[in-house]
């Protein structure tokens, strides 16, 4: 009865997500012009592809019950510092992976702080926040301003704007890669039943001999890898690096990851509902910029989005018991 009950309410949270995603395009297509644009809807994809590849691991992360609230600042550090190798004649694909693994040992801090240290993931993570955007404008600084726009080579946008057969860009491309991956992960490996294991009973996890610190550690890390990625992707197609992008992306993240229907108590939740949640968020973003709502109403309406997923979430919680 039970299996029966936890079947239903999947698959009705992905048939009120899918409803809730066409219902927000038939009303964009009626109120702007320009939403079913080619242009448009590309632009919805790139943004959305920046948190769902960030969002696969960090949904990983939320089925442990922990969450990562520097993703932010980590892009805005991983494009200042790929900027800055390149601009120094570092070859791009070493100064790729320089910025990966830079990004992953801010992610190994928080692993390491949350895990290890038994700082509670909010107090660890906001630490890493300031420092790691800190350590971008301190950067920058060094380049001669809040942002590193000249003496880039010729080459540097290639990697964020290359496009596969000159129609489709390779963001996406990438986008669906992590997705497959963490789909493996999340069903068939080790570390994806780990995961709903700690994030069932953290206690049971550690007496059965699961190793819960070198989970949330490698966890942590994969999400601060992914995130390093993203940073040098999207500077490359911009064509600069800014020490102030990627602020509330942590947000974007988590309301992905939460309407998505995963739970914030653990235990229970999936990619491909995560890929929903990232569509409503990537939707209502570019919804508001086609009609004009000033910045100020956004994130009021980011923050009632927040609001509104947690409480599906308990409502779901609770129909379930």
């Amino acid at each position: 009865m039970k299996g029966r009950t936890l079947f239903f309410q999947n698959h009705l949270q992905k048939l009120v997500l899918v409803g809730i995603i066409i219902g927000i395009m038939v009303l964009l297509t009626i109120m702007s012009p320009t939403f079913l644009t080619t242009q448009n809807i590309t632009n919805v994809l790139l943004k959305v592809a920046v948190i769902i590849i960030i969002g696969s691991a960090a949904n990983l992360l939320m089925l442990t019950t922990n969450f990562d609230l520097s993703v932010g600042s980590i892009l805005a550090f991983s494009g200042i510092f790929f900027a800055s190798l390149s601009k120094h004649g570092v070859p791009l694909p070493i100064a790729l992976i320089a910025t990966i693994f830079m990004a992953s040992l801010w992610g190994a801090i928080n692993g390491f702080t949350v895990g290890k240290l038994k700082i509670v993931p909010v107090i660890a993570t906001l630490g890493t926040q300031y420092a790691a955007r800190g350590f971008a404008f301190l950067i920058a600084r060094w380049e001669g301003g809040s942002n590193i726009s000249s003496g880039l080579p010729d080459n540097f946008s290639n990697f964020g704007r290359a496009m596969l057969f000159g129609k489709v860009p390779m963001a996406l491309i990438y986008m669906i890669i992590v997705i497959l991956i963490f789909l493996f992960i999340e069903k068939k490996t080790v570390l994806g039943r780990y995961a709903y294991a700690i994030g069932d009973n953290k206690h049971a996890a550690e007496l059965s001999g699961i190793n819960v610190v070198g989970v949330l550690f490698l966890l942590y890390v994969l999400v601060g890898g992914l995130t390093g990625f993203c940073g040098a992707m999207q500077v490359s197609r911009v064509g600069l690096a800014a020490a102030n992008i990627g602020i509330g992306l942590e947000f974007d993240v988590l309301i992905a990851i939460v309407l998505g229907g995963t739970s914030m108590l653990g235990g229970e939740g999936s990619v491909i509902n995560m890929i929903f949640g990232a569509l409503i968020v990537g939707l209502a973003q570019n919804g508001l910029n086609l009609t004009g709502v000033p910045f100020f109403y956004q994130q009021i309406v980011q923050g009632l989005l927040l609001l509104i997923a947690v409480f599906i979430d308990q409502y779901l919680r609770h129909r379930s018991r």
